[in-house]
């Protein structure tokens, strides 16, 4: 099967590792995919908002299945349109992808199908948003609410806060905002496979946002993760399920918008229960690397049953007891203005100890791998706890040579306290 991997990050060079090892795989595509991408996959120049060039690529290159892994093509309508011209693909269309496209359309959803969440008001001007603030007592949570890459949220502690992030989000005229209720708990990542009616669960994950160690800094697009998350038990994993994900699965159905693809539950798990922080329609970055070091199954398999239908026909998908944890090493001055074109080694050495580096931020100058992006490589190891995994990351990391990076040194602090006690 000839098969299409959307994206150019460190998900996506996951998702192609992955990918490759399925024996259903005749040949495997990348765009426009990143050096990393290109040992598993054949790298194509063509950009993942691209439509018309990627579907004439796929009818040029008898393209059996395409998938999807960033946010903005989905929500643009990509799937949509590869649908119309008879390629299957992996990922929801653009009216299901509306829970990641809108923080609005989802509360709304929310509130109607009465899904446990935290109390908001939509906003549409810089003083609607004054208004609203006044209305919830601090600290109160600030969303744009169409993409932002994961850094589109502000948790303000004072007004002059609260007061500074609705006005950049006005200035940057987004158009809408959402405030939000601050919820007090802890945070994990759920993750399901659907095809508009079966649910599987796959996996758990938490990840760490804030730039810096002890969670302190502006917030990121993920600076790590491990998987799984052990705060998210089974019981509170069957509960979000049945009261946040199944009646977000039928009231999409209901209006004919039926959700085909992965569904990623970002979670508070409050005093009362679980409540849905808000909705991802892909894997999440870097969380996916963990997931896809953990993952025991055919992705390539689970993705066509996705796509077509058959999920009901399936097993729960099969994960590795151990804990998968990625480090994230960015570029300096990430997440403002990353510096670009940092060299980059070690990554051979790093992954002769059992790690993985995934690629995210990655180009090739001649022969030197150099910084690209924000966030540029994932290192990511398995380990039988959270402190071994932890522990086998951060020794890879100390044979790659990356002198215009930095890294968070305490990934997974909180299980690795949990664990001691």
């Amino acid at each position: 099967m000839n098969v299409l991997l959307i994206g150019s990050g460190g998900r996506e060079h996951a998702l192609a590792w992955k990918l490759a090892q399925s024996p259903a795989l005749t040949k495997l595509y990348a765009a426009p995919g990143n050096p990393g991408i290109a040992h598993h996959a054949e790298c194509v120049d063509i950009q993942a908002n691209d439509h018309r060039g990627l579907i004439d690529f796929c009818l040029r290159n008898s393209i059996e299945f395409v998938v999807v892994g960033p946010e903005a093509p989905l929500v643009g309508g990509l799937a949509d349109n590869l649908r119309t011209m008879g390629i299957p693909v992996f990922g929801p269309g653009r009216d299901a992808a509306q829970l990641e496209g809108s923080k609005g359309f989802t509360k709304d959803l929310c509130r109607r199908e009465k899904i446990p969440t935290a109390g908001y008001v939509r906003v549409e001007s810089i003083d609607g948003a004054r208004a609203a603030l006044a209305d919830f007592g601090l600290p109160v949570v600030i969303k744009a609410d169409g993409l932002a890459a994961g850094k589109g949220v502000t948790i303000a502690y004072s007004p002059e806060e609260g007061e500074e992030a609705v006005a950049a989000l006005f200035d940057r005229k987004r158009g809408q905002a959402v405030i939000e209720e601050f919820l007090t708990g802890e945070e994990a990542s759920l993750f399901v496979l659907t095809d508009g009616t079966t649910i599987l669960p796959f996996g758990s994950a938490q990840d760490h946002k804030r730039v810096g160690d002890g969670d302190t800094g502006p917030n990121t697009g993920g600076m790590g993760a491990y998987s799984p998350a052990p705060v998210l038990s089974a019981a509170l994993e069957k509960q979000a399920i049945e009261e946040i994900i199944r009646p977000t699965i039928d009231a999409l159905a209901r209006v004919g918008s039926p959700y085909s693809g992965v569904l990623y539950a970002g979670l508070m798990l409050t005093a009362t229960g679980p409540k849905l922080i808000e909705y991802n329609v892909r894997f999440g970055d870097p969380e996916c690397q963990t997931l896809m070091m953990r993952l025991e199954d055919d992705l390539l398999d689970l993705m066509l049953a996705t796509a077509k239908g058959e999920l009901a026909d399936r097993d729960v998908p099969a994960f590795s007891s151990d804990t998968a944890l990625t480090v994230v090493m960015a570029a300096k001055g990430y997440p403002a203005t990353p510096e670009t074109g940092g060299a980059i080694g070690g990554i051979a050495e790093a992954e002769a100890s059992g790690a993985r580096v995934f690629q995210a931020g990655t180009t090739q100058e001649g022969s030197d791998l150099v910084a690209s992006g924000g966030r540029v490589l994932n290192v990511t190891a398995l380990g039988a706890t959270v402190a071994e995994a932890k522990a086998g990351t951060y020794r890879a990391i100390e044979s790659i040579d990356f002198p215009t990076g930095f890294y968070r040194t305490d990934i997974g602090w909180r299980e690795v306290e949990r664990e001691t006690v």
